[in-house]
């Protein structure tokens, strides 16, 4: 009779095991976060109207050609550089030293900290629509959003959790599956956003309220909930630490197959490495792996950045509804590239499966670029199924040669470079649409399809 006996009314699972589960946490997180990324469009453009714009245009004298649409366009882009440099810069202060008092004290610290500063800015857009404040007050909120610790200290987190409470064998599946929880929170309130929004549409100065308003509520929950219910879980012991180095090196650069329940750890023990002799050292594919890692995620973040502002202009010109269904089609991939791992997994390796997701998303951005009809959009979208893949599975492969000890402060390292360079690459996208949206509005897509075409380099050269 095992612990499990001792529980009341014969519980499947002991009480101690379901509160050591992040997914609740990772679910209204992310329900939040995509509630408040569709408001925070909506009413920087209801704030934004056609003679609003005049001080922060980046032409003072306009030309007979700029309309009013292009007027709030460049508003609403030169607004979002200085938020996303703000998000992305502020974490720099704080979330490596959350990550360091993670791996030293408690691993609840960076999702506990990072959720706070989640909240606070959360109730600052709550407040903008409520008083009807200027949008500036936004930068503030987003501040205290990075001073928190961020995206980057909150996921490092959740990643250092998901790894402790599972095995090695496990660990793809498990870290896989809180991304497929991301992805089906994040279409579920983009989804309803738009539609929430339009309430109180009669209001001007409560327009966005009850949006705005849920956001903070599951902000809340998630944080309480990570206060008073979960638990940190013991760490899993891995059962491939006893394989010598050079099988735990190539099974970075191998297939998934842990992936498989069915496949016993006594066939990889038995095994032959593959490609005996040639396996290439462990901090050159680390190295290699972060390299592409970042030029991906450089393609992501300009498509990602520019996707609103694209969506709102002529040739589509949608509303408050399809923005918010626009956004939750971007959610789907987690779903797609969640199936697309399990099956690829038992007929690829590793490189193959990333550079499958990288193709995926270079063809539908470099679609994305000529589109001109709404259906258009949504096949581009259909066309980068398999987008995830690339981050997801480099993600998982490093997380096998680090140390469990280290993981706060190694996952923090890499979702901080990957959030830097994601600043730089936002200011510089901004400008680049700015400067063409009146020429070609999809240079900045075919840019992506580029990038995301460029990342396989790195991951060939395996």
């Amino acid at each position: 009779m095992g612990p499990e006996a001792t529980c009341p009314r014969s519980w499947p699972l002991p009480r101690l095991r379901v509160r050591t589960w992040i997914e609740p946490v990772v679910a209204s997180t992310q329900l939040a976060s995509s509630l408040y990324d569709a408001g925070l469009l909506l009413v920087v453009k209801a704030s934004f109207g056609a003679g609003a714009s005049s001080n922060h245009s980046a032409s003072p004298s306009p030309s007979p050609r700029d309309a009013p649409e292009d007027e709030q366009q460049r508003a609403i882009s030169n607004f979002y550089i200085v938020y996303n440099l703000v998000v992305g810069l502020t974490p720099l202060l704080s979330a490596y030293g959350l990550g360091w008092l993670s791996d030293r004290y408690h691993r609840k610290i960076s999702i506990c900290v990072s959720l706070l500063g989640f909240l606070l800015s959360r109730l600052g857009l709550l407040l903008k629509v409520l008083l009807d404040w200027p949008v500036q007050v936004l930068y503030a909120a987003a501040a205290l959003n990075g001073l928190g610790g961020g995206f980057s200290a909150f996921w490092s987190g959740v990643m250092a959790l998901g790894s402790l409470g599972s095995s090695e064998d496990r660990r793809s599946l498990r870290l896989i599956l809180l991304d497929l929880i991301l992805g089906l929170a994040g279409f579920c309130g983009s989804m309803a956003s738009g539609h929430l929004f339009q309430q109180m549409t009669g209001h001007h100065s409560g327009q966005g309220l009850v949006l705005t308003a849920c956001s903070v509520s599951c902000a809340a929950f998630a944080l309480f909930y990570s206060l008073l219910v979960l638990k940190v879980p013991e760490s899993m012991a891995s059962p491939s630490k006893a394989l010598p180095t050079v099988d735990t090196v190539s099974g970075t650069v191998g297939t998934y197959r842990t992936l498989d329940p069915d496949q016993s750890d006594k066939q990889s023990v038995a095994g032959h490495p593959p490609y005996p002799g040639k396996a290439k050292p462990q901090k050159t594919i680390i190295a290699l792996l972060f390299v592409a890692a970042i030029i991906y995620d450089l393609a992501v973040v300009g498509t990602v950045d520019v996707m609103p502002l694209f969506v709102l202009r002529e040739p589509l010109s949608w509303n408050q509804v399809q923005v918010g269904y626009g956004m939750a089609a971007g959610y789907t991939i987690f779903i797609t590239s969640f199936l697309g791992v399990l099956v690829f997994s038992r007929c690829f390796q590793d490189t193959t499966m990333i550079m499958i997701g990288m193709v995926s998303f270079g063809s539908g951005a470099l679609l994305l670029a000529f589109v001109k009809e709404t259906y258009m959009f949504y096949i581009a979208r259909a066309v980068m199924l398999f987008a995830l893949i690339p981050i997801t599975t480099i993600r998982s492969a490093m997380s096998k040669l680090i140390k469990g000890s280290s993981y706060g402060k190694v996952f923090v390292i890499l979702q901080l470079s990957l959030t830097l360079t994601g600043v730089v690459t936002s200011t510089v996208y901004n400008k680049i649409y700015q400067l063409t949206m009146e020429k070609f509005v999809g240079t900045c897509f075919a840019l992506s399809s580029f990038l995301s075409f460029l990342a396989i380099i790195p991951i060939g050269s395996f």
